[in-house]
C-alpha cells in the first residue's frame, strides 16, 4: 500500500479529532446534546459497547457516510472484533442497502486492511 494511502487514516483521525475540538467550543445546547448522546449511547448497557460499534458499522454502511464507517471500523478493530465477525457485519449491510452500498463496502474493507496494516507495523517497531 502506498504512502498516500497509509496516511489517509491518520489524517482522518487528525481531521475529526481538530474539528471535534472546535465544534466542543461551540456554546449551544443542542449540539452538545446531540454530542453527549452519541458519546453515550455505545456505552456498555444491555448490549455490549463492542456491540453497539458493530451496529454502528453496519448502519454507517447502509447510510454510506465514509467518515462514519471510518471511525467505526476502527472502533471495532479496537473493540476486539475479527476480520471474519466484520466481513459477517459488511454483508448484514450489503443486504440491507443493496448493491449501492458496494462502493462503501470497497471503503470498509480498505480502511480495515490499513488500519490492520498500521498495527502490524506498530506490532513490528516495538
Amino acid at each position: 500500500m502506498s504512502t498516500t494511502q497509509s496516511t489517509r487514516l491518520d489524517e482522518f483521525q487528525a481531521y475529526r479529532a481538530r474539528m471535534n475540538d472546535r465544534i466542543s467550543q461551540i456554546d449551544h445546547l443542542g449540539i452538545k446534546r446531540f454530542f453527549n448522546l452519541d458519546t453515550n449511547a455505545y456505552h456498555d448497557a444491555a448490549l455490549p459497547g463492542k456491540t453497539k460499534e458493530l451496529l454502528g458499522l453496519v448502519a454507517s454502511m447502509v447510510l454510506r457516510c465514509n467518515d462514519c464507517i471510518d471511525y467505526h471500523v476502527l472502533q471495532c478493530v479496537d473493540a476486539g472484533w475479527s476480520d471474519a465477525e466484520l466481513y459477517e457485519a459488511f454483508n448484514v449491510a450489503l443486504v440491507v442497502g443493496g448493491s449501492i452500498v458496494i462502493p462503501h463496502l470497497r471503503h470498509a474493507v480498505e480502511t480495515l486492511d490499513l488500519y490492520r496494516l498500521n498495527h502490524l507495523k506498530e506490532l513490528a517497531v516495538e
